[in-house]
């Protein structure tokens, strides 16, 4: 308690204090006095930093009382505070001595009362079910024969292992458990998050992704359920593509998963029946069906046969039926044969006929004119051939004149002369040629002379040009 103050007769003797020291006193005095306290009252504003703490305020019809409930003791409550919902807290009283306030630590929290849950329940089912998370139209269908089986549940509980048993006994098949707590603070968000984890698996991956999920977990109170019935994990279960089976409680337990689910079972045992069909029944079932098919077709032939031997009866004979076609065939064969001589004998008669028109005159008036057409075109060819003749003879004769005229022989036969030397090439210039040089002179009528270089040659100056003199024919020079 605080020491007690003066009267204020004597205000002068009256203690001191500061801020801090009346604070400490204060917060020494309520937290003596009011250690443990139980106190009743409604959630109202409720904050959840990221520090873990829970801050919340408990109220009446008159009083609000700030209370915080610190991250290792919200982890153990069965229930989350939340607005609206009546609870019976125990804790100690506190001051905050930075801001003159103070707060209720809750170290307990319980619902006061079922009803206060029922109320929450109904409440928090009318407003997922208005947003059509309950819907039977979005409410897959089991696999009649998973292969992979995904359980959520806690791994060290009686559960798992009836799954597993089950399973075992009724269709072995591969079973992939993902723990969770199932009760606590931390319950709703593992289920929600392991959910979630088996659908994001890949297909063909190295863990292969579940063809059915079981949620399961044994009975309880409501208290004991109710991370079931928290948001997180109905609409997890909603959103959930691979096919969910719920198993949560005992028959008579039932939570908001329930209805998000695919299929519902009253027990986590019976989620394993309906998980897989039993082995044996399925086997006794399937030789059974085949029993059934066999006999079927046995009772389909035989009565396809007695019709068919009913059906033969009311008809004729094989002989019969195709004695008829072949009669016919046999009269056709003959009036074919009779048919085709006197087609024949009538094509003869009509050769004959046409023989007897035919004449040797008609053909040799065409050989004569044959003949005398070819005469004429004989003929032109002849005149065409002379004509040709003459013409290349008067070409010829042309040419043979420009020759002539164009060749050295005709001016020899003007009595002109061609020097050559030994090797026949004319000489053009007496350039060169030494005395002793052996030359031949042509003449007119191929008259040829041979002569000896006797005078030396001499040059005439290149910038005088003079006409030569032609040498007599006694003289070469």
């Amino acid at each position: 308690m605080p020491p007690s103050m003066p009267s204020d007769a004597n205000p002068g003797n009256a203690h001191e204090f500061s801020v801090t020291e009346l604070s400490f006193a204060l917060k020494r005095t309520v937290e003596e006095e009011f250690a443990h306290v139980r106190v009743r009252g409604e959630v109202g504003r409720v904050s959840r930093p990221g520090s873990g703490h829970i801050y919340l305020d408990l109220k009446d019809d008159k009083s609000v009382l700030a209370a915080v409930i610190w991250k290792g003791v919200a982890a153990g409550f069965r229930i989350k505070p939340e607005q609206g919902l009546e609870v019976i807290v125990t804790g100690r009283l506190t001051t905050f001595p930075g801001q003159s306030k103070y707060q209720l630590v809750i170290e307990q929290m319980e619902p006061a009362g079922a009803g206060a849950l029922m109320l929450l329940l109904e409440e928090r089912k009318k407003k997922l079910e208005a947003e059509g998370l309950f819907d039977p139209a979005r409410k897959r269908a089991i696999p009649f024969l998973p292969e992979v089986i995904g359980v959520i549940t806690s791994p060290t509980g009686a559960v798992i292992r009836d799954i597993l048993h089950r399973l075992s006994d009724r269709f072995p098949r591969r079973v992939l458990v993902w723990p969770v707590r199932v009760q606590g603070e931390a319950s709703a968000a593992e289920v929600a998050a392991a959910i979630e984890g088996f659908n994001a698996l890949p297909e063909g991956g190295s863990l292969p992704k579940p063809d059915l999920l079981i949620v399961a977990r044994g009975g309880g109170s409501l208290e004991d359920l109710w991370s079931f019935n928290e948001e997180i994990v109905v609409r997890a279960a909603a959103a959930s593509r691979i096919p969910l089976i719920s198993a949560v409680g005992h028959e008579t337990d039932t939570t908001l998963i329930d209805f998000a689910s695919d299929r519902r079972a009253p027990t986590p045992t019976a989620a394993a029946e309906m998980a897989v069909p039993v082995r044996a029944e399925l086997m006794a079932l399937t030789l059974d069906l085949h029993q059934r098919l066999l006999r079927g077709e046995s009772r389909l032939l035989e009565s396809g046969r007695t019709r068919l031997q009913g059906l033969a009866r009311g008809l004729p004979r094989l002989a019969d039926l195709v004695a008829l076609p072949r009669q016919r065939f046999d009269h056709a064969g003959d009036r074919l044969t009779r048919a085709l001589s006197r087609a024949a004998e009538v094509k003869r008669a009509r050769l004959a006929r046409v023989e007897g028109r035919l004449t040797l005159q008609p053909l040799r008036i065409r050989i004569r004119d044959r003949r005398q057409r070819l005469a004429e075109l004989n003929e032109r060819g002849f005149s065409a051939e002379r004509r040709l003749l003459n013409d290349l003879s008067r070409r010829l004769a042309g040419f043979e004149q420009l020759l002539q005229s164009y060749s050295y022989q005709g001016v020899l036969a003007r009595g002109y002369a061609v020097v050559r030397d030994q090797q026949g090439k004319p000489v053009q210039a007496s350039t060169g040629q030494t005395p002793g040089t052996a030359l031949q002179i042509e003449f007119a009528a191929e008259d040829r002379l041979g002569v000896v270089v006797t005078g030396e040659t001499r040059e005439t100056p290149r910038a005088k040009k003079t006409k030569p003199v032609p040498p007599s024919q006694e003289q070469l020079f």
